[in-house]
């Protein structure tokens, strides 16, 4: 693996079988949970077959990013308001940060001129799916698992795990209302892969489908998933399956 920061983006890379021929890149961001950090989602899904480079990137409020006071401090301002200093500032940051992140990586990454794909799990999944919709990159497919289609279930599962009572405001109206992908699946134009636990919660697995039927691609539900993956468990094995094959054949050329 190949450590670095591109455009103040930490990210971890990993080179295609062939580095002698031109090759694709696929980029993409993990999960809050498991795997929660850039080597991690390397770990679990290292798209061993693909003739690409693949790029994790580190989550803003994560691993080197973490704020003074640590996962404690992440925890106590989401337990203030999730949405508005959590799931809002990161994916922000994140799908903003994008482009000249791609742009130093395609210099900088040896033969990585080949076609764009994205990816992300649950959080991550956010952010590519807003990287997607905002269209600053020319991306020949995407694919998400355990991934938060819409904002506002999610939520709704957050208290349920944790015991807790979300205050809606208008404010965090609107932004669980922009991060709605169902409503805003016109504005998804790569074929999208889909891939769901199928024992994670109603919050993930029925927007994934309602998504799926409104926009087409594929949708893979994987058995004994939760929402976690973590590196060399069975789930993040049929994760790795799932990302590769699709993949490898979307971005032939």
């Amino acid at each position: 693996m190949i450590e670095g920061v591109a455009a103040g983006v930490p990210f971890v890379a990993v080179p295609p079988a062939d580095q002698d021929t031109p090759a694709a890149l696929v980029a993409g961001w993990h999960l809050m949970d498991e795997p929660s950090g850039e080597r991690a989602m390397a770990e679990a899904v290292p798209m061993a077959g693909l003739q690409a480079w693949r790029v994790y990137f580190g989550l803003p409020l994560s691993g080197a990013r973490l704020p003074e006071g640590g996962p404690e401090e992440v925890f106590r301002r989401a337990s203030e308001d999730a949405v508005l200093n959590v799931f809002e500032p990161v994916t922000e940051q994140a799908a903003g940060e994008f482009p000249a992140a791609l742009a130093e990586l395609r210099d900088r990454l040896p033969g990585a001129t080949g076609p764009l794909g994205v990816f992300g799990g649950s959080a991550g999944a956010l952010v590519a799916l807003e990287v997607l919709a905002r269209g600053d990159a020319e991306i020949a497919a995407a694919a998400v698992v355990s991934p938060v289609v819409q904002l506002a279930p999610m939520i709704a599962a957050n208290e349920r795990r944790f015991g807790v009572t979300y205050t809606w405001t208008e404010r965090s109206r609107a932004v669980a209302a922009r991060y709605d992908f169902v409503d805003r699946a016109a504005e998804l134009t790569a074929p999208l892969l889909l891939v769901a636990g199928a024992d994670d919660d109603v919050a993930v697995r029925e927007p994934a489908g309602a998504l799926h039927a409104k926009l087409g691609g594929e949708l893979v539900t994987v058995e004994g998933m939760a929402h976690e993956f973590p590196p060399g468990t069975a789930a993040a094995k049929a994760v790795d399956a799932a990302f590769t094959e699709w993949f490898a054949r979307r971005l032939r050329g």
